[in-house]
């Protein structure tokens, strides 16, 4: 039938399985190529030109780690596969499209809510504004913590962008992360690559996970709050697609 002799571009490129691996991959952690060549067991080639593959089909984005300039962490884009696999099930049959699940807290066992910790260097703004976040989209049905390898005062920045959002920061007092080192935790989360590097073991951590998330007050002042604001889009995404993921496995 003309204009139906090809596949939707989201299955003729997940399709392959080395593809599809490492999109598995990259829905649970942002990934160095040298892990994701450790985890698939495939040469590095060939996962770098997966990985290119992926990229060209906007389903996966690349950012340079602030650890190590020499390297390159690589993210799934989960909002882009939702609507790509969404546009794949209507382009078979309008039956098929998927539609996005309700916006409402997670049904927890109240017996026992998921607890979160999320990592940065200062505990001054991309940690705050995540775990901020999280209490607000599970609708406190999560216990969200944050602290920093070095902390530091809350910066007034990331207080103005969560005040845009409806959620106020400005009582929050940074921790070290050696304070819940001996807590137990559903999801440890670090969104620094510099701590990443010297993020101590949780013991009582059940997952671990890395978010790539640029220090918005690294670049030029009169940038700050645009960086901000973008690091705080960027957690609101991620954190959605957390609650979904804590729900399903409560």
């Amino acid at each position: 039938m003309p204009g139906f002799d090809a596949p939707p571009a989201f299955i003729a490129v997940a399709a392959d399985p080395q593809r599809w691996r490492l999109l598995h991959e990259l829905a649970g952690s942002d990934r160095r190529v040298s892990e994701l060549v450790a985890l698939i067991g495939r040469p590095q080639s060939v996962v770098s030109y997966h990985l290119g593959e992926l990229r060209r089909a906007g389903l996966v984005a690349a950012r340079r780690s602030s650890a190590d300039g020499r390297d390159t962490y690589y993210r799934l884009d989960l909002a882009r596969c939702r609507d790509a696999l969404s546009a794949a099930g209507a382009d078979l049959h309008p039956g098929l499209r998927l539609v996005p699940a309700p916006a409402r807290p997670p049904v927890l066992d109240a017996r026992r809510r998921p607890r979160v910790l999320f990592l940065c260097t200062g505990n001054s703004a991309r940690s705050q504004i995540a775990e901020a976040l999280l209490v607000r989209r599970s609708g406190g049905a999560c216990d969200a913590l944050s602290a920093g390898s070095h902390p530091k005062p809350i910066h007034p920045a990331a207080v103005a962008a969560m005040a845009a959002r409806g959620i106020d920061i400005s009582g929050c007092a940074s921790k070290h992360h050696s304070r819940f080192q001996r807590r137990r935790f559903d999801r440890v989360i670090t969104l620094c690559d510099k701590v990443r590097e010297v993020c101590p073991e949780f013991p009582g951590a059940t997952a671990r996970a890395h978010w790539s998330i640029p220090d918005p007050a690294s670049g030029a002042a009169e940038h700050t709050v645009h960086a901000f604001d973008a690091v705080a889009d960027e957690l609101s995404e991620r954190i959605d697609f957390l609650v979904s993921e804590l729900a399903d496995h409560d």
